[in-house]
C-alpha cells in the first residue's frame, strides 16, 4: 500500500490516485464504503466491457425504514436519470477515464461530472450493493440531509460553482 499526498479537494485527490495506479482498471470507492457480497463476480464480469464504466447499488449500513427509502430513491436516481454517485463506487478501464479527461479538479461534484461526461450509453450498474455508512443521515437527519443534497445537485445543473457549493453541503 502507498500513501499519496495530494491537495484539498476529492477530484484532485482522485485524479491523483488514477495517476498513481499501475493497473488497467480503476475502481473509485469512498473511506465510508465497503462492497457487498459477491463483488469480486460483479467485477470480473463488468471488466469484459472496456467502453463502459460501472457502479455498484446503493445501500446504507442502517436498518430504518428511512434507509429502504432512501435506496429505493437513489436506483430510481441511477436507472432514469443515469446518475449513480461516487459512494456507489465507480469501475472504469484507464483508457475510457483518460478519453473523458479524468476527474477535473472540483471539490464536490467531482462524480456527478464525470458520470454526466460518460452519458447514459456508457455507464451500467452492477447487481452487488456498495454499503456506504449512513452516520450522515443519522447526524444531520434522514430528511434534511437529502434535501440538502438534492439541493446541491440542482444549484450544480443551474450552474453554481462547487466551491459554494462546497460549503452548502458542508452546512457551513
Amino acid at each position: 500500500m502507498r500513501l499519496l499526498h495530494a491537495p484539498r479537494g476529492r477530484g484532485t485527490q482522485m485524479a491523483a490516485g488514477a495517476e498513481a495506479a499501475r493497473g488497467d482498471w480503476l475502481l473509485f470507492l469512498h473511506a465510508d464504503t465497503r462492497l457487498g457480497e459477491g463483488w469480486e463476480g460483479a467485477l470480473r464480469a463488468a471488466m469484459a466491457e472496456r467502453a463502459r464504466a460501472h457502479h455498484f447499488a446503493f445501500a446504507l449500513d442502517d436498518d430504518a425504514p428511512e434507509a429502504r427509502r432512501l435506496e429505493r430513491a437513489v436506483a430510481w436516481r441511477c436507472r432514469w436519470l443515469a446518475l449513480p454517485y461516487g459512494d456507489q463506487g465507480l469501475l472504469i478501464h484507464r483508457d475510457l477515464y483518460a478519453l473523458l479527461g479524468g476527474f477535473r479538479p472540483l471539490p464536490l461534484m467531482e462524480d456527478v461530472d464525470l458520470v454526466r461526461r460518460l452519458g447514459r450509453a456508457r455507464i451500467a450498474a452492477m447487481p452487488v450493493p456498495a454499503i456506504t455508512s449512513a452516520e450522515r443521515w443519522r447526524r444531520d437527519g434522514w430528511r434534511r440531509r437529502s434535501a440538502r443534497n438534492l439541493m446541491v445537485l440542482s444549484l450544480w445543473f443551474a450552474g453554481v460553482p462547487p466551491r459554494w457549493l462546497l460549503r452548502l453541503y458542508a452546512g457551513r
